[in-house]
């Protein structure tokens, strides 16, 4: 495919897990594509660009490189994010001003930074990575969920803001994913398999979306393809969302 022939994007979180596969399809897909991470070692033909996105001036410069190199920007995949657990008495201020800053205020810092350059484009595309922590009560999620929480509304107030301005904003909200976040707790996990089996099977699939399944997701909304679709949240889940399925029934025989 070359749908994105011609476009100009930046993936922020764009070296590894869900950032890393949605830069690697955009440009397979025709797209020039700049990965902005804190460790931006990406293949080619990624553009690798140093970005923190708890920092206003580090975002700017990272944008701006980016349009730059590309005159110009059509597509922004606000993807950068990180992970917290604990009920609302586990984790202090700091840590909940900490993980909105980066989760929620990161988003802002990079759309802002981004819009001067999206007004001039004739695809323009935000498109923010949410959760399921967004529209689904998990536990020990509770820092999370209200920056997913948060991540979601702001989609939606931004897709008002600017939908006459033709730019196009919508978020993909995957289920429990296999990324580097995931695997670091299932491996601090008092026993990783069985804790592994427990995330799969909330899943009505039975098992953890991949990261490139919520790439090609991402793809859709941030297409040219998709351009009645703004203030969109894709649920990309395995079904956790909006199905309710009877538990698999013992085997015939077995003692009830």
């Amino acid at each position: 495919m070359s749908d994105f022939d011609g476009l100009r994007a930046i993936v922020t979180g764009g070296a590894s897990g869900i950032g890393l596969a949605t830069a690697q399809l955009l440009a397979s897909r025709g797209a020039r594509v700049a990965s902005l991470d804190l460790s931006p070692d990406v293949p080619a033909p990624l553009l690798g660009l140093r970005a923190d996105v708890a920092d206003d001036a580090s975002v700017r410069a990272a944008v701006a490189a980016a349009a730059e190199e590309f005159g110009g920007l059509d597509i922004v995949v606000n993807n950068a994010g990180i992970g917290a657990q604990g009920t609302v008495e586990d984790n202090p201020d700091a840590e909940w001003a900490r993980v909105f800053d980066v989760n929620v205020v990161g988003m802002v810092r990079v759309a802002r930074a981004a819009l001067p350059h999206l007004r001039a484009s004739a695809h323009a595309a935000i498109v923010n990575t949410c959760s399921i922590a967004a529209t689904a009560g998990l536990p020990n999620r509770a820092l999370y969920s209200a920056t997913k929480g948060a991540v979601l509304s702001l989609t939606l107030a931004m897709a008002a803001d600017h939908v006459r301005e033709g730019i196009r904003v919508t978020c993909v909200n995957p289920g429990t994913a296999a990324t580097p976040w995931v695997e670091r707790l299932l491996a601090a996990a008092a026993d990783p398999a069985a804790e592994r089996a427990a995330l799969a099977a909330r899943q009505p699939s039975g098992r953890l979306v991949t990261a490139e399944e919520v790439a090609h997701a991402i793809a859709y909304l941030a297409s040219p393809a998709a351009s009645a679709a703004t203030g969109t949240s894709l649920a990309v889940d395995g079904g956790m969302a909006g199905l309710r399925i009877r538990p698999t029934p013992p085997p015939e025989g077995a003692r009830s």
